[in-house]
């Protein structure tokens, strides 16, 4: 299967079932309540996300700032995805029973083509007594088709129950979770978020022998200097709105739901990230947006090897996870590089041009306050 890109669909709800300390919406203050608001529906979505649009089948995630899967329509966009020929992953902290109960009567051959990526909050399931729903719900969509991950935040309250969580993982999902890095969102450097240095951090965690977190410490604090793709070969886009951007680190630069006959605009971050490290990077990446850097597969970050042999992904999606965007794409040559990096320059200049007299009539506003 050849995947032509990776689409991050930001699902407008910042509310969430389970209240659990390290959440990175709840240190920002960014927790709403009240329904989402989708001002397009499931099938104008799918139109507006076809592949003859996007120009072939896409790796498509879809995550909430809060739990993914609260408000009652996902399911309808996630079935309306699927039929257009997609591979989904949906992030959700696994918990709502009826939503997977929806989604599990889908027709197989959509579920071969779904995986959920279960973060598994360990503490705050169990202080809930909720776990044995948590496993219920990851085995009802396994046994349906649908693959899945079981991905754990390690943090420092986790520590002492770590020999359990171990037990429990194996003992209910076959093998160890994948594990992610904690980071702390309210410094600009995203550093660590632990009262212990990086390396003892890293040696706590080590034993799980997860490639996601071998990966993510690799581009812990590492500045991305090279020529990144995203943005040509990824989008990153609110459902709610139709609204989207290159990369979630970038600016917002289109809205490709307004009208479907419009051509989608893919222009590559290039050298211009505007984070302080790709801490996404275990799917952008994993997917080959930096051609030159030598990375573990998505497939590889997901997966897992049970230890009856069986397998977390089913064999189709697998596959497609496995996908590395240089082999579907056109890889530019230094001239064409150079090319557009004048042009970004040109269109930053104008930009700031066009804005500067806006900018100042704020300015004065402001003075005029004070």
């Amino acid at each position: 299967m050849k995947i032509k890109r990776m689409i991050a669909i930001n699902v407008p709800i910042k509310n969430c079932n389970l209240k659990c300390h390290y959440c990175y919406i709840t240190a920002q203050n960014q927790v709403e309540t009240g329904a989402a608001v989708f001002q397009y529906k499931p099938d104008h979505v799918a139109r507006c996300l076809s592949q003859e649009r996007l120009g072939g089948a896409c790796i498509i995630n879809m995550t909430g700032g809060g739990e993914t899967l609260i408000p009652p329509e996902m399911p309808a966009y996630i079935k309306a995805l699927l039929k257009e020929g997609h591979y989904l992953e949906i992030v959700t902290n696994g918990t709502l029973k009826k939503r997977f109960q929806e989604i599990a009567a889908f027709p197989r051959e959509l579920l071969l083509r779904l995986e959920f990526k279960f973060s598994f909050h360990y503490l705050e399931l169990k202080a809930r007594n909720m776990l044995n729903d948590f496993v219920d719900n990851v085995n009802l969509m396994r046994r349906s088709g649908c693959s899945f991950t079981i991905e754990c935040t390690p943090t420092d309250e986790l520590d002492e129950y770590i020999p359990e969580l171990k037990e429990f993982c194996i003992k209910n999902f076959g093998a160890c979770c994948q594990l992610t890095i904690a980071r702390d969102d309210l410094t600009d450097s995203k550093k660590i978020l632990s009262s212990k240095t990086f390396d003892e951090y890293c040696k706590t965690w080590d034993q799980f022998d997860s490639p996601m977190f071998s990966f993510k410490k690799e581009l812990f604090l590492r500045k991305c200097t090279e020529f990144c793709y995203a943005g040509c070969w990824s989008l990153y886009v609110d459902l709610g709105t139709g609204r989207a951007k290159p990369c979630y680190g970038q600016m917002y630069n289109q809205n490709i739901f307004e009208n479907p006959e419009n051509e989608i605009i893919f222009e590559p971050v290039g050298k211009h990230c505007r984070q302080p490290y790709c801490y996404n990077g275990h799917a952008y990446l994993a997917l080959g947006m930096i051609p030159e850097l030598d990375a573990p597969t998505y497939a590889d970050i997901r997966n897992r090897i049970c230890e009856d042999g069986s397998e977390w992904e089913q064999a189709d999606l697998k596959e497609a996870f496995s996908t590395k965007l240089y082999n579907t794409n056109e890889v530019w040559d230094d001239k064409k590089k150079q090319l557009y990096e004048r042009k970004y320059l040109l269109r930053t200049i104008k930009t700031a041009v066009y804005d500067l007299p806006e900018l100042k009539e704020k300015l004065k506003k402001a003075v005029v306050k004070k």
